[in-house]
């Protein structure tokens, strides 16, 4: 995941650059930046007719009762789509239209079904590799620091050290009244 990000944020960046320089060195400048402009006015209006589309499908869902699974797909590879389609560069640009036109949408989705069916199998392994790897605080199980508690818990040593059995005391207040107030009372 780190490499994905390292070439999301570094080198696709770069990437463009030598792509903008390679096609303004063959069509000229003035016509690099004005096919940029246009993509980008042509990926907006796309954008904002498919977005009202998956709206309209996404509510038709809804209102029939089923689980809008498609719908939310699509949904968000419309504004990842739009996202990349404003951003200048020819590689982003394509990649938006790929997200946003209709006809490669479903091509899209399962790819991204793919990729995160395929994540989701190697985190549940990890998981299954080691019970303790979600939780919340941090590890579970013997050698963490929440073990020795869960031991005592369970009438058993483990942890870090021997259970020791001890009795909670707790200071009451001053005063016959105080002190009264928390206990069962003869009636009489």
């Amino acid at each position: 995941m780190r490499l994905l990000l390292f070439l999301a944020f570094l080198v696709v960046p770069v990437l463009e650059i030598w792509v903008l320089i390679q096609v303004g060195e063959v069509i000229g400048g003035p016509l690099t930046v004005a096919l940029l402009i246009a993509g980008g006015l042509l990926g907006s209006w796309l954008v904002r007719r498919e977005g009202r589309r998956a709206w309209r499908d996404l509510q038709a869902a809804l209102q029939g009762g089923r689980m809008p699974d498609r719908e939310l797909a699509d949904g968000a590879m419309i504004v990842a789509g739009g996202t990349l389609l404003l951003t200048p560069g020819f590689i982003s640009d394509i990649a938006g239209f790929l997200l946003v036109l209709p006809v490669t949408r479903p091509l899209m989705r399962r790819l991204g079904a793919w990729f995160f069916a395929r994540r989701l199998r190697a985190l549940a392994a990890r998981a299954a590799a080691d019970p303790g790897l979600g939780a919340a605080f941090g590890p579970m199980g013997a050698g963490s620091p929440f073990d020795p508690f869960e031991a005592a818990a369970r009438g058993r040593t483990g942890g870090r050290g021997p259970v020791i059995h001890g009795e909670v005391v707790r200071d009451e207040p001053a005063g016959p009244a105080a002190r009264d107030s928390g206990r069962d009372l003869p009636a009489g």
